[in-house]
């Protein structure tokens, strides 16, 4: 049984990993609803299985990758129920706000551009680019070889680097 202390620390963390979380389940699940159910399945698990946290590595390469078993099994079951449609990311009301700075704006753009490739480029290039994380680190939360990370970190890059300056090209 963990200390009370304990406990409340990797509460505190995990807390403090949600918009992380969050970001990361959004490349998984391409759909706001289903994001949030999968943050919150994870943070009771997480909570839950905390006994089985060590403490060695990174605590959200370990949320992280529990993220992605739990979305990997809930799109399994999918495939087995009938009528398990999702809505597409990009047909979210709530995710369009008007944002008055030009910053804000332009972040919203370039999440959209990300969420638009397929998961695999997204999620490596979110846990690469965004959160810091290392070709390692991505390798063990996707449970792919680091070179399929290299290479889909490249061609996310490739991607997102046509894609602004396809929206470049529109604007002028």
């Amino acid at each position: 049984m963990r200390p009370a202390a304990e406990t409340k620390d990797f509460r505190r963390d995990l807390v403090s990993l949600l918009p992380k979380l969050r970001r990361f389940a959004l490349t998984l699940t391409r759909n706001a609803n289903d994001a949030d159910d999968l943050v919150q399945v994870v943070c009771e698990r997480a909570i839950a299985r905390s006994h089985l946290w060590h403490g060695e590595g990174r605590l959200e390469s370990w949320v992280y990758a529990m993220t992605r078993n739990l979305w990997v099994d809930e799109v399994r079951k999918r495939k087995v129920r009938a009528g398990g449609a999702a809505v597409d990311i990009f047909d979210q009301s709530e995710l369009r706000v008007e944002a008055v700075a030009e910053k804000a704006v332009y972040a919203n753009q370039l999440q959209k551009m990300i969420l638009s490739m397929p998961e695999g480029l997204a999620s490596v290039f979110l846990l690469i680019n965004v959160e810091g994380h290392s070709y390692r680190e991505t390798a063990d939360i996707l449970g792919v070889p680091i070179g399929t990370v290299m290479s889909r970190l490249s061609t996310a890059r490739l991607r997102l680097a046509a894609m602004l300056s396809e929206n470049t090209e529109r604007r002028a």
